[in-house]
């Protein structure tokens, strides 16, 4: 799994117009996606790395300062654009496989303690952050 995470000062997703998911104040946007191969315990390995990375203030954590995520499936984390001018996405997962694996990592991070909030999986989202920072890392699970 792929996984680009933001340390935000708030962030939100909105589907047709409709806020799905919002965090408030310090915390992680994390766009997820998944690739061919992964499994349950590639879900649980990155809710785990989630809740523990140390990229808030103090080298704090989530899990140090009980920080919000909002998480964010996006299939196109694994487009290829080093041929032509039209990326492929083959290397992403078919949605019937991604689905699950997004939401399992939702549902680990919500068993570690986590208060997640989440987009819409398949749908047009609109995401807005303020990133705090600006702070982001690219996690390859």
């Amino acid at each position: 799994m792929r996984a680009v995470v933001q340390r935000v000062d708030g962030a939100a997703v909105e589907v047709d117009g409709e806020t799905v998911g919002e965090i408030v104040g310090q915390g992680l946007c994390v766009l997820v996606g998944a690739t061919h191969g992964d499994t349950g315990e590639t879900a649980a390995a990155l809710a785990r790395k989630l809740w523990t990375l140390r990229v808030l203030d103090g080298e704090k954590s989530c899990s140090d300062v009980n920080a919000p995520l909002l998480i964010v499936s996006q299939f196109t984390l694994y487009g290829d654009a080093r041929k032509g001018r039209r990326p492929t996405w083959s290397a992403a997962a078919p949605g019937e496989v991604a689905e699950p694996l997004v939401e399992l990592v939702v549902e680990r991070l919500r068993d570690l303690g986590a208060t997640v909030e989440t987009g819409r999986f398949g749908a047009s989202m609109r995401v807005s952050l303020t990133n705090d920072g600006p702070f982001t890392v690219l996690l390859e699970i």
